[in-house]
């Protein structure tokens, strides 16, 4: 078995356990989140494939797929500046910082377009941030640095390459895509 299927194991069973207890959202975002932090604390499981930056766009690389595709293992590396388009996901999300930092800025919608909310969440190795749509999981993110990378780990609760999301421009337009996986 590959390394970082090796580390990941802990979170990959705390998550299937929470499936067969039938938690909600928040509860079983809650039951894996010790052993996601555990994770943060050292980078070195994560193999260079999974680590490497582009020049001009941030990578979405897959590490873990559920077989039922009830949730998804992503690792993002962030180049110097890179960011994302403000965005959603249409599913819970969970993000920890494995390397650097980054700040989410989130945005409330309604019919007069996209508000950012007062205050971005900077987020520094080991930090975690959690969404649902429920709670709202409209924001962009970026590098907090200008001058080196960052990654960061992110579990979606389905198959995040193949859900169809949305773009939004500041006026509220929504515009769908689909992001698909760096490593495919």
């Amino acid at each position: 078995m590959a390394k970082y299927l090796n580390a990941l194991a802990p979170v990959i069973h705390a998550i299937e356990q929470g499936f067969v207890e039938q938690l909600n959202e928040q509860n079983l975002i809650q039951r894996f989140t010790p052993e996601f932090k555990k994770l943060l604390q050292d980078s070195t499981w994560l193999e260079p494939e999974f680590k490497k930056p582009h020049p001009e766009y941030y990578q979405q690389y897959l590490l873990y797929l559920d077989p039922e595709e009830r949730f998804s293992i992503v690792s993002f590396v962030w180049g110097p500046g890179q960011k994302t388009p403000i965005h959603n996901h249409e599913v819970w999300g969970v993000i920890g910082v494995l390397e650097g930092a980054e700040v989410s800025t989130p945005y409330t919608r309604d019919e007069a377009g996209l508000h950012p909310v007062a205050q971005c969440d900077y987020l520094e190795v080991e930090d975690i941030d959690w969404f649902t749509p429920a709670t709202g999981d409209i924001h962009a993110v970026n590098n907090a640095f200008e001058d080196k990378v960052s990654i960061s780990i992110h579990i979606y609760g389905a198959n995040i390459g193949k859900i169809e999301r949305f773009t939004y421009q500041p006026d509220g337009t929504a515009k769908p895509f689909i992001s698909g996986y760096s490593n495919f």
